[in-house]
């Protein structure tokens, strides 16, 4: 692998937003992660990296409730949150998906106010009337949704269909609306996926933007140029265990990750977990 030198330089908080202590994962027989520790700090941006099958996804799942881990704990903001995605979200870590999951017949900006629902607090009865507090809180949903798809580049997409917009556009998408439920971390599945360079560079003026608005970041990805120019930190995962982590000179120098990318003859990697 290239060494790469960061790009940022920034304050790192020592406070401590999520902290994950040996969650481990079991499906029947198989551990698809196994004890696996993660602190991410207030204004840090935290890659996870590994080949196919060291169950990166499954770790996430784990992280933002989509998952009860077999074993182990998460803890964010110092509390532990129940195994209920919605939960998770209303507690401030959002995330985004390996495979897009955007609502493809509504526009761009209907998908980023669905994002902000989240946030709002009017009760059925005034909903189905219309009241006044549910009009004051649809305004102010649609100004903020709007405001996000400004701030990720989609600001004249905002009347167009998600299914027809494309697919860089689709990611940027996701990502608004997950920035509209107003979370202190966000965690981003594979955010450069199926990407062209210029829409990866523009991925990480993007990500580098929103860590300077205040908000920590973990970021799955297989492009390494993209991790290792982007975080302050590297995890790496082999079959569901941490290999190492380190900053991103530490990660991408050590041989154990190289064998474990390019591998030997005789190994078969599983499809990802």
């Amino acid at each position: 692998m290239t060494a790469l030198a960061p790009q940022s330089t920034h304050h790192v908080s020592k406070e401590v937003i999520l902290q994950a202590s040996e969650v481990t994962m079991k499906f029947g027989g198989l551990v698809a992660v196994d004890g696996v520790n993660l602190t991410v700090h207030a204004g840090e941006i935290v890659g996870l990296i590994g080949p196919n099958g060291a169950g990166k996804t499954t770790f996430f799942n784990c992280l933002t409730g989509m998952y009860k881990p077999t074993t182990g704990r998460v803890e964010f903001n110092g509390a532990i949150l129940p195994p209920k995605p919605r939960e998770v979200v209303v507690a401030g870590m959002a995330r985004t998906f390996q495979n897009i999951r955007l609502f493809p017949n509504m526009t761009a900006l209907e998908n980023v106010m669905v994002g902000r629902y989240c946030r709002t607090t009017s009760g059925p009865v005034t909903s189905i009337v219309h009241g006044p507090k549910f009009r004051r809180e649809e305004q102010e949903t649609r100004a903020r949704a709007a405001e996000l798809l400004e701030y990720v580049g989609l600001g004249h997409q905002g009347a167009s269909l998600a299914r027809n917009l494309p697919y860089g556009d689709q990611r940027r998408l996701e990502i608004a609306r997950a920035l509209a439920t107003d979370p202190k971390l966000l965690l981003l599945d594979e955010p450069t996926a199926g990407m062209n360079p210029q829409e990866t560079r523009e991925a990480e003026e993007l990500v580098f933007r929103i860590r300077d608005s205040g908000l920590a970041i973990v970021v799955i990805e297989h492009d390494m140029k993209f991790i290792f120019n982007l975080c302050d930190r590297v995890l790496c995962l082999v079959r569901g265990k941490t290999l190492i982590e380190g900053t991103a000179t530490e990660v991408q120098s050590d041989p154990r990750v190289i064998e474990a990318y390019i591998g030997s003859p005789k190994t078969k990697e599983a499809p990802d977990a």
